[in-house]
């Protein structure tokens, strides 16, 4: 079938032999024309991969990603499932492609690509020293890592400015310089903009940071890399992938009460562990999907890079639907329902392993200590601690960041604050609340939903990482002290958040957190448990609500966004020779052919190796830009496998 309800052009749906190829050259023709002089109804036509993004068009890369599936299934001649479609659909050669699962490498051919402050210091070093004046493929830069958390929003942001005012400066003006917008300082942690601005079904986007893989959450492959890895794509150099492996989560049942989509991915890393989803794409699917909202999708994915997997996904859904019409993207949502096959695995598609959840009967978890995957019912945490000798008094608890920082998220955590104010209660423990984007935070203090949280003595934080990535003038315990904090974050290793190799961090959903900050210990199951109020008395918090989405819509606030200039020619990138933050790269010697021999091992290192291990954050990233300072951080906190211990 062929859909002509945009302005004329010809979009293909559906496709049978040459009949695709007819509406392709359809399609093919008319943008063509377009690349003339445009006129406004032209112009009007187009449905761009986002409103930065004018000049592009979701319905020509649909079109081709379509056009290669096809050509993939005619050459495999079996189903597909949903992530293999998107995956292969970006093939840069589908027609000779080798491709076999686990074992072939794929080049491949990303939409865009995306860096936060701190790796992208490097990634666009390499990319200046790589000669190329623009960037190939649409990219941004968000400003997210390199502001600590210390004595709340406003104040922390300006401090943050101000010593790292250097680093923005080169980010904004390199950004300019060579094509790529730039999201300033205050905008919001990268995942969730890419969320709101430039995720949608089908689109294939890599980025400089683990957790970019939230964005499967509107079902496409969003995929942390290396900076290289970038700069590849930047220079359009194919991106190399070995081809993923996936693992199919069957999700039955619908979620309700206090279980949330967060104790999806809890439960997930039980099954897995933190190296169980290597190689593989996770991909969800079933009818318990239809429960959860789009950004608890992205929950889910978010934290499937805890498991080790190369991404995870989501099929195309009514949920992800009410999202882009919500974030003002009603054009994207629209020509993603033309392609609903597409966006969904086939009927009959065949995973490497299969994992069932009867979301009915899952109860709220809590993981932790020092590993993700280590789960416990929160019925029995407080059990299991006395029993480990884990600290039961909670300290610190930490709600928002790119995992958990939804309107939906906020407003069910407000609703436990809420009930706790109307009873004269307040935390027990200190806390602390992050939003994820600039919008999230202008819209949830318009609708008083932050109001409930401070009034109890909560503290919002800066639009920016903070906490989660160790980026917190932690002050008050000692450190070395053994403690408790909990958080709605997605890491818990060992010194990730305050770099106290003594701080026990667990892992749970927004309201399990609030719940337990009120009662100011493990000691507490929301679910049977009781409070006091001010009296004394004993009462029950109710069963948490929130809205999916704001009624009013979102209120976008501050405008952090500088696009490049179309004309960049009168743009310099200046860095300061005697900068200990950032330092020009010189090229290496051009390869004699030869290969080195007889080389010395340096290090071996055992247990977890995550990218905390290989080069911690925290204090180390002011030295993201600069090569011989960053070196020093090296696998400092991996284990030697020499003697065993911490290097």
């Amino acid at each position: 079938g062929i859909n002509a309800e945009y302005g004329g052009l010809l979009v293909p749906v559906c496709y049978r032999n040459n009949m695709f190829r007819l509406s392709k050259r359809c399609i093919t023709s008319s943008v063509h024309a377009s690349r003339g002089i445009a006129t406004t109804s032209q112009l009007h036509q187009r449905v761009p991969m986002s409103k930065f993004d004018p000049e592009t068009d979701v319905r020509e890369n649909m079109a081709k990603l379509q056009r290669n599936v096809d050509i993939v299934k005619s050459r495999l001649r079996r189903p597909l499932t949903l992530s293999e479609k998107i995956v292969y659909g970006h093939l840069e050669e589908p027609q000779t492609a080798d491709i076999v699962r686990g074992e072939s490498y794929l080049r491949l051919r990303p939409d865009r690509v995306a860096m936060q402050d701190a790796t992208a210091q490097m990634a666009m070093l390499q990319f200046i020293s790589s000669g190329l004046p623009k960037v190939a493929v649409p990219s941004t830069i968000h400003c997210d890592h390199l502001i600590e958390a210390q004595l709340g929003g406003d104040k922390d942001l300006t401090r943050a400015k101000d010593i790292n005012a250097e680093v923005y400066n080169f980010l904004s003006t390199a950004g300019a310089k060579y094509g790529a917008g730039f999201w300033k300082p205050g905008s919001g942690i990268i995942h969730q903009i890419i969320l709101e601005n430039y995720a949608y079904p089908g689109i294939m986007l890599i980025g400089t940071d683990s957790h970019t893989v939230n964005g499967g959450g509107l079902g496409g492959i969003f995929v942390g890399v290396g900076g290289a890895d970038a700069v590849d794509v930047m220079a359009d150099i194919p991106w190399e992938l070995k081809c993923p492996k996936v693992i199919g989560v069957n999700l039955t049942g619908e979620i309700s009460s206090w279980t949330s989509p967060k104790d999806v991915i809890l439960k997930v890393a039980d099954i897995l562990t933190v190296k169980g989803g290597t190689g593989a794409i996770v991909e969800y699917f079933g009818p318990g999907v239809n429960s959860m909202s789009c950004t608890g999708m992205a929950t889910i994915c978010n934290m499937g890079a805890e498991i080790g997997a190369t991404t995870s996904i989501f099929p195309y859904n009514e949920r992800m639907k009410n999202y882009l019409e919500a974030t003002d993207r009603a054009g994207i949502a629209k020509v993603a329902g033309g392609y609903h096959s597409l966006l969904n695995s086939d009927q009959g598609c065949e995973y490497d392993e299969v994992i069932e959840i009867n979301l009915s009967e899952l109860k709220p978890l809590i993981n932790g200590p020092f590993t993700p995957d280590l789960c416990t019912p929160i019925s029995e945490v407080g059990a299991r601690a006395e029993k480990e000798g884990w600290p039961t008094e909670i300290k610190v608890g930490l709600i928002g960041s790119c995992t958990n920082s939804s309107y939906e998220d906020m407003t069910r955590s407000a609703s436990i604050a809420r009930q706790a104010q109307s009873k004269g209660v307040e935390f027990k423990s200190l806390f602390t609340i992050t939003p994820g984007s600039e919008q999230i935070r202008a819209t949830i203090e318009r609708d008083g939903i932050d109001k409930p949280l401070r009034d109890i003595g909560g503290m919002v934080l800066a639009n920016a990482c903070g906490p989660c990535i160790g980026q917190w003038d932690r002050q008050d315990v000692p450190k070395g002290e053994k403690n408790t904090i909990v958080t709605s974050y997605n890491r818990n290793f060992t010194g990730r958040n305050d770099a106290n190799p003594n701080t026990h961090g667990f892992v749970a959903s927004p309201e399990i957190v609030t719940a337990l900050s009120l009662a100011g210990t493990l000691n507490f199951n929301p679910e049977t448990d009781s409070l006091l109020d001010k009296d004394g008395n004993p009462f029950m918090l109710d069963t948490p609500y929130g809205d999916e989405l704001p009624s009013n819509g979102f209120d976008p606030g501050e405008d952090t966004y500088q696009p490049p200039p179309a004309d960049s020619s009168a743009v310099t990138v200046d860095v300061d020779p005697e900068s200990n933050r950032l330092e020009l790269l010189t090229p290496f010697a051009k390869w004699d052919g030869q290969d080195y021999n007889e080389l010395q091992l340096l290090i071996k290192v055992k247990g977890k190796c995550t990218t905390d291990h290989i080069s911690a954050a925290g204090p180390w990233l002011k030295f993201r830009g600069h090569l011989n300072n960053i070196s020093n951080n090296f696998l400092i906190t991996a284990t030697n496998a020499e003697n065993g211990e911490m290097n």
